[in-house]
């Protein structure tokens, strides 16, 4: 249950900051459904176990390489 408190929901922001990444890099892969987020009203949410998995399933690597493609 511990975990579970520390997986909060977060913003566009602090997803871009714990992925280390810009914004824009973020709206980006959320425009391209390249990235685990989910729309609240009308703010983009994220899950950290979601990113966290997003990552180690090696999709966020074929975002970024289409993101240097273009």
């Amino acid at each position: 249950m511990g975990e579970n408190m520390n997986d909060g929901w977060i913003g566009i922001e602090q997803a871009a900051q714990y992925l280390d990444v810009n914004k824009d890099t973020i709206r980006n892969w959320i425009k391209k459904g390249n990235i685990p987020a989910n729309k609240v009203g009308k703010l983009w949410k994220f899950k950290k176990s979601e990113l966290d998995e997003w990552i180690k399933s090696g999709r966020s690597a074929n975002a970024s390489q289409n993101e240097v493609g273009e």
